[in-house]
Formats: C-alpha cells, sequence, structure tokens
C-alpha cells in the first residue's frame, strides 16, 4: 500500500473514534507504525490530511456516479442508476460523512468551498447529461428546474443516512425518486430556472484554477511512487498540463496507465474531465 493512502485511512480509523481535534499528528504516526518526518513527507499538516479525506469522499461518490450514468444507454433505467448509485456510494462512506457534520471546519473553509464548488459543478454536469439524454426536447424549458429538483432529492433523502441509524431500502428509495422525477419531467410547465440562471449559478472554477489544482495533485501523487509506468505516465501528464504537446490519443493512453491505481483514481478522473475524454 503507498504510504500516503496508508495514512488515510488509518487516520480515518481514529477520527472515527476520537474525532478531528483530539486526534494528534503522533497518534496518527503510531497507528500507521511510521515516523512523524514520514507524515510530513506526505502531508505538510493534519489539516492538509483532513482535507485530503474530505477530497477522497467527494471524489467517489462524484466518479462512481458519473461512470454509471455514462455507461448506462437512456431510458428509466439510467435515472434508477443515477439514483442508486449515489445513494449506494453515500451509504458506504456515511461514517466520514457523519465524522465531517461533527467537527468545526472554520479553520480551511476558504479550500473547503472551492472543492465543494468544483465537486457541485461537476454533479450538476452528470444530471444534465442525464436529463437530455432521458427526456431530450420534450423538457427544453423546465430541465434546470428538474436539475435543481434531483439535487434537492439527493440532499434531503441523504439526511436519512446521516442523522438516522435504520436499515434503508435502497431499491424502495430509488423507486420512489425515479417515480417523483418522472412526474415532474412530465407535468412541470412553469419554469423558474432560466439558462441564463444555470450559467451564472453554475460557474466553475476557471481553467487556470482547475489546472493548479490538478499540478497540486500530481506533485503529491508522483513523490509516493517508485519508478514504474504509472510514475512516467503521471510526470508525462504533469509536463502535458504545463505545456501541452501530445497528442489526445497520448493522453488518453497515459489516462489508461494510471486509472486502476486508488492512489491515482481522483486526478485520472479530473484530468480526463478537463480534457473532455469519456471513460
Amino acid at each position: 500500500m503507498v504510504k500516503k493512502q496508508l495514512i488515510m485511512e488509518k487516520a480515518l480509523e481514529l477520527f472515527a473514534k476520537q474525532g478531528f481535534e483530539a486526534t494528534s499528528v503522533q497518534q496518527i504516526t503510531t497507528h500507521c507504525g511510521i515516523s512523524k518526518g514520514s507524515f510530513y513527507l506526505s502531508f505538510k499538516s493534519k489539516d492538509e490530511l483532513i482535507i485530503a479525506l474530505i477530497d477522497y469522499f467527494l471524489m467517489q461518490i462524484t466518479s462512481d456516479v458519473d461512470y454509471k450514468v455514462k455507461n448506462t444507454s437512456a431510458g428509466e433505467e439510467l435515472l434508477y442508476k443515477f439514483f442508486f448509485s449515489t445513494f449506494t456510494s453515500l451509504q458506504k462512506h456515511t461514517n466520514f460523512a457523519k465524522i465531517l457534520l461533527k467537527e468545526p471546519t472554520q479553520r480551511f473553509n476558504e479550500e473547503l468551498l472551492l472543492k465543494f464548488k468544483e465537486y457541485d459543478h461537476l454533479i450538476e454536469q452528470v444530471i444534465l447529461s442525464m436529463v437530455e439524454r432521458i427526456y431530450g426536447n420534450e423538457i427544453n424549458e423546465t430541465k434546470y428546474d428538474l436539475i435543481f429538483c434531483i439535487k434537492g432529492f439527493l440532499k434531503i433523502y441523504s439526511e436519512l443516512f446521516l442523522f438516522h441509524d435504520f436499515t434503508i431500502d435502497l431499491h424502495l428509495l430509488t423507486q420512489s425518486l425515479v417515480e417523483k422525477t418522472n412526474i415532474l419531467a412530465t407535468h412541470t410547465t412553469v419554469a423558474f430556472i432560466s439558462p441564463e440562471i444555470f450559467q451564472m449559478y453554475d460557474q466553475p472554477l476557471n481553467e487556470e484554477i482547475r489546472k493548479h489544482h490538478i499540478l497540486d495533485i500530481l506533485d503529491k501523487i508522483i513523490d509516493e511512487f517508485e519508478d514504474s509506468i504509472e510514475k512516467e505516465s503521471l510526470q508525462l501528464l504533469k509536463q502535458e498540463l504545463i505545456e501541452p504537446s501530445l497528442s489526445r490519443a497520448i493522453v488518453k493512453g497515459l489516462l489508461e496507465n494510471i486509472r486502476e491505481r486508488n492512489e491515482c483514481k481522483l486526478v485520472s478522473y479530473l484530468l480526463r474531465r478537463y480534457y473532455e475524454i469519456e471513460s
């Protein structure tokens, strides 16, 4: 296991028991069986570790849902797969989400807001693609309202996972939301969210900020790898971001080289979105 991944997994075990504030770097390194020096080679601080965990949590949900949507044919099954995969992924990461809700995060709010904004934009683009494929031109006037309604369903029903401890029938929940979404898509006639409002609301991070974010992740990952095809691919992808020179086919091939490594999943996903390369 790559050292950075080990630290994240072991730290999460401690955070679950003690919370962020009560867990020290010394406790984390002892739990991992590494020195403090080794910890600081991977993370500058405990706050950076927490940000990395949040990033990983958001990436897992977003990339899982995006993959399901892109690899399911249009129709009611697509809507079902979207809701089911979203709540399955949320259920898998519920414990971490509960820890996050309990803890004060004011000291790194600015960085968190940027991350939440980026992931919110990504999930809205997934939903937009999905509703256009399912309903086509029939909902041109109301599709942006439908996107907001679907996001509302996700937010409201996620509270069942975060604030209650009873067993949830994911199949029944998904069926219920598919029915509700279809009713809204079919019968809504009055639009509130115009294309202009949606465009203003759904502004992605500008290209320079996105590029800087990806380069920062690449720098951290590259140092973790021994010499390998994955490390060479990461270095070439970093160079391509700084000085573009490679063909689209080569970039796609480099992304294929890293996509199976867990520690590369986030940067692989972000680069595919950045270069608009399908999964």
